[in-house]
């Protein structure tokens, strides 16, 4: 490993090389830069999580305390190994401690004065099959316990007791691991990719559930988190979870159903557009938890979504179709996508580009009212000032020989009430 350089201020690297972390003595230019990582998936997309522990304090203890969870919890195969070797184990414990018996009473030398505690019991086989037969309460009647030795009976009641614990704890850890039916969310199928695509003119996330079985669930619950690696000054990654909120977290699965997270202001894709979305690092946990139709139980179906599973501008293709008597769902269409169009850019800058348009037009609604009411008062004047000039008499009138001078002045007046008249309603 090289040296670090200190007075020009080097930090070394962390990196990743399979499970293994490895320091390396090469230097970044500037402290700023942030150590990226190889990322790996947090959870897979079959729904098991890529957690592996190490120097567990007490593992074994807890395991062996929780026995029944611990039984119910192992791989089949191991349940098998451990249903067989109890029963194994216990004939052998008890046919060694009767052969024991039987050697110390001096059972092993055939002799007919002395009464054995066992019968018929004349080697290591002998008293193993009669540990085999008291266990299984088989009861060939060849070998059995006499009331020569009180050791060989009480010997007979605790094997008795300790089959029945035995059939208890095993078969009770059996029936109860077939009755988690694990293998039923295999059944619940999470679409493969999740697409990003205009919903109703707003940008929208969305990914596809289905349940292939003929018996369906009762009722199920969706929930998503958005799982962000982050890394501090000090090259420690840290791991930063935050919900999605759904706009259908409550569904019936009796089929295929897509799941759709509005982009928002709350949400935290908001700010990302097409390229930062490709370059991010994050990964988007999806759960599925519901009630099994046939057993009652309730399941839980997992996956996840990292950014190159992440399709811009696609939408998912139908797969119900309506008939006459039915409803037909085409599976074929469950994972395929059409290519459609959407802005290359973030919900953000197209809410911020909407609402600019938005006020655009409403400024160009107020001219066109603030035009439309000057016009109106423009024609309303002018008609008015026509009307009372209309009204009016010329500046001289003519003085016709034939006219009084009262008559005269009388029409002068009615014009000027008329006209005030006129302006008091304008």
């Amino acid at each position: 490993m090289r040296k670090m350089n200190e007075q020009s201020g080097c930090y070394r690297p962390v990196n990743i090389q399979g499970n293994k972390v490895s320091n390396r003595g090469t230097c970044r230019e500037s402290p700023e830069k942030e150590v990226k990582r190889l990322q790996k998936r947090f959870l897979h997309k079959d729904g098991s999580c890529n957690v592996y522990f190490k120097h567990i304090f007490g593992e074994w203890e807890s395991y062996v305390v929780d026995i029944f969870t611990t039984l119910v919890d192992i791989k089949w195969r191991h349940m098998f190994v451990i249903f067989s070797l109890s029963y194994v184990l216990s004939w052998l414990f008890f046919g060694l401690v009767f052969w024991l018996i039987a050697v110390q009473h001096g059972d092993l030398f055939s002799d007919e004065e002395v009464t054995p505690c066992v019968a018929n019991v004349h080697s290591f086989t002998g008293a193993f099959l009669f540990s085999l037969e008291t266990q299984t309460t088989i009861g060939y009647g060849y070998r059995c316990v006499t009331e020569e030795c009180s050791v060989a009976i009480l010997m007979v009641i605790l094997q008795s007791v300790l089959s029945c614990i035995i059939d208890t704890f095993i078969i009770g850890a059996a029936l109860a691991k077939m009755a988690t039916a694990r293998k039923r969310a295999q059944t619940i199928r999470f679409s493969y990719y999740a697409v990003v695509g205009l919903r109703d003119d707003k940008f929208c996330l969305m990914w596809r559930i289905g349940d292939f079985r003929p018996n369906h669930m009762v009722e199920g619950s969706v929930r998503a988190q958005l799982l962000r690696y982050k890394e501090d000054k000090e090259g420690r990654m840290t791991m930063e979870y935050r919900d999605l909120k759904l706009l259908n977290d409550q569904i019936i699965l009796v089929t295929p159903v897509t799941v759709v997270h509005e982009i928002d202001s709350e949400s935290p894709l908001y700010g990302l557009d097409r390229k930062a979305l490709a370059k991010d690092n994050f990964e988007i946990l999806v759960t599925f938890v519901y009630t099994g139709d046939s057993t009652g139980t309730s399941h839980q179906s997992r996956s996840s979504y990292v950014p190159r599973e992440i399709l811009w501008g696609h939408r998912f293709n139908d797969v119900l179709h309506v008939k006459k008597k039915y409803y037909k769902v085409d599976c074929l269409q469950f994972e395929e996508t059409t290519e459609v169009y959407a802005p290359h850019c973030s919900a953000m800058q197209l809410d911020r580009k909407e609402q600019e348009w938005n006020r655009t037009e409403k400024t160009r609604e107020k001219q066109a009212e603030k035009s439309a009411l000057e016009i109106k008062s423009n024609q309303k004047s002018f008609s008015a000032v026509a009307l009372i000039t209309s009204c009016e008499d010329p500046e001289e009138p003519v003085k016709t020989p034939s006219q009084h001078p009262g008559e005269v002045s009388y029409r002068k007046a009615a014009v000027t009430l008329s006209r005030l008249s006129i302006e008091s309603q304008i």
